[in-house]
């Protein structure tokens, strides 16, 4: 509990400089608050552990190079819609509704794509978009370390 606390605070600190324009990301026009992974302890940790997700929330994983991605839901306990998106942030694969995974074997939900981003967002999310390949989203508020 406390190293999810502590984890929890190092990766809000950078953003309390932004106030009233905290992260988020914007597709098809809906705003979503946003916490941003963007080393490899805070990607490989992601939303593991949480029982809830708010509809308005998400997680942005922030990688250095666009390769083809891969991701599990091994610990995660809420089911997710996992978006992936190249360096132009255009939308180049999604898994969605993807259920949770407390047992091994976990399955793996791959990109069919190169990609630099992944958001990850509460299952049924971006079908209640009408997502398809292509989208884009923005960032407000984002940290310096996301190009």
């Amino acid at each position: 509990m406390l190293m999810r606390a502590l984890a929890f605070c190092a990766l809000g600190l950078p953003f309390a400089a932004f106030g009233a324009n905290a992260p988020s990301v914007t597709l098809h026009g809906r705003t979503f608050s946003t916490e941003f992974a963007t080393d490899d302890a805070s990607r490989e940790h992601g939303l593991m552990d949480r029982k809830h997700l708010a509809p308005d929330h998400g997680m942005l994983f922030v990688f250095p190079d666009d390769e083809p991605r891969s991701f599990w839901m091994k610990n995660t306990l809420i089911p997710l819609d996992i978006l992936y998106f190249d360096g132009s942030r255009r939308l180049v694969s999604m898994q969605l509704n993807v259920p949770p995974c407390q047992a091994d074997p976990c399955a793996v939900y791959p990109s069919t794509g190169n990609a630099r981003y992944v958001l990850e967002l509460a299952a049924g999310t971006a079908s209640g978009l009408a997502l398809k390949p292509g989208d884009t989203f923005t960032i407000e508020g984002e940290p310096g370390v996301i190009r």
